[in-house]
């Protein structure tokens, strides 16, 4: 999701490379890399900390390359997909921590702001999966967000 409250000038970052073949160094078969996904996902990984293991244990730099899928592909073919989108936890999991932080911080105004402005983007993907991936009656609140997380 771009940034919405800061507006921060520049594009710097990097770059994957535009090859969709998997490099020659990766020896893993589509079934073998497809088995350690799923393998990770058992253990409760994300599908972003699947992707990051794969690539600095293994040395597989892009799943898709190597599968023709990604990982949340793969893991809905498995059966194993979570019942809710990581970009949506991600945020969740982040304004319940701000939730905590002012309980015990109450004058933390800039904490305050920006508990407001994750809520908003928790807001506006809800309605962005809405009917798709979540329940066309699915709300945001708070108290049960923290639920979620736990």
């Amino acid at each position: 999701m771009a940034r919405m409250h800061s507006r921060k000038k520049g594009k710097s970052k990097s770059h994957k490379h535009a090859s969709k073949m998997p490099p020659s160094w990766v020896k893993q078969s589509k079934e073998e890399v497809a088995g350690l996904v799923q393998k990770m996902a058992k253990e409760g990984k994300r599908a972003a900390a699947i992707g990051l293991e794969l690539r600095d244990q293994y040395g597989i730099p892009s799943i898709k390359a190597v599968t023709g899928k990604t990982i949340s592909q793969v893991l809905k073919e498995k059966k194993m997909a979570p019942e809710y989108p990581d970009d949506l936890m991600a945020l969740i999991r982040r304004a319940v921590g701000l939730r905590k932080h002012l309980k015990t911080n109450t004058r933390d105004t800039s904490n305050k702001q920006k508990l407001g402005h994750v809520e908003s983007k928790i807001k506006r993907l809800v309605a962005y999966y809405r009917g798709n991936k979540l329940p066309a009656n699915w709300k945001y609140v708070p108290e049960e967000a923290a639920l979620l997380v736990k």
